[in-house]
């Protein structure tokens, strides 16, 4: 285990495996040339398997939307992991694009995407500093209150 997934262990995390797709495509696509991976939306679903559904505005808080956004991004890691072996390997958090389940009334969209922001800086420092977009949506797959995409930088 490298120094990456020991502070996650440290924060309380346990980070879980390669998440399957649930549809006609990949979890992640590495661009060698470019040292970068792009990851497909992950949701927020637990380690049980269970998602964390919910509509933003509605029936889930802010707060709970943002334990969403951390549950959707330690899905993202692990599958990370799965893709390059070591999470140690990446040098930098390139961007997120974070979609939150909410009505048309919901504004709080990037408080709910700082689940995942702040759980990045954590682990990673300043490497995980990142771009970031947080939109709202109208709907998500099986109305789970959160899906987010990454772009990872990586050393070869």
């Amino acid at each position: 285990m490298g120094a990456v997934e020991d502070r996650i262990s440290q924060l309380g995390h346990t980070l879980p495996g390669e998440v399957t797709p649930g549809g006609n495509y990949v979890s992640s696509v590495p661009v060698p040339a470019a040292g970068l991976v792009y990851m497909a939306g992950h949701v927020a679903r637990r380690l049980d398997g269970s998602l964390v559904a919910g509509k933003l505005g509605a029936d889930v808080t802010v707060e709970q939307g943002g334990e969403a956004a951390r549950i959707t991004m330690l899905n993202l890691l692990g599958s990370l992991k799965a893709r390059i072996g070591e999470l140690d390997r990446v040098t930098r958090v390139v961007k997120l694009l974070c979609m939150v389940n909410c009505t048309p009334e919901f504004g709080q969209q990037p408080a709910v995407a700082n689940g995942a922001s702040d759980l990045l800086v954590e682990v990673f420092g300043d490497k995980g500093r990142h771009a970031r977009s947080a939109v709202g949506m109208a709907a998500l797959p099986n109305n789970v209150c959160v899906e987010i995409e990454m772009i990872v930088e990586v050393e070869e």
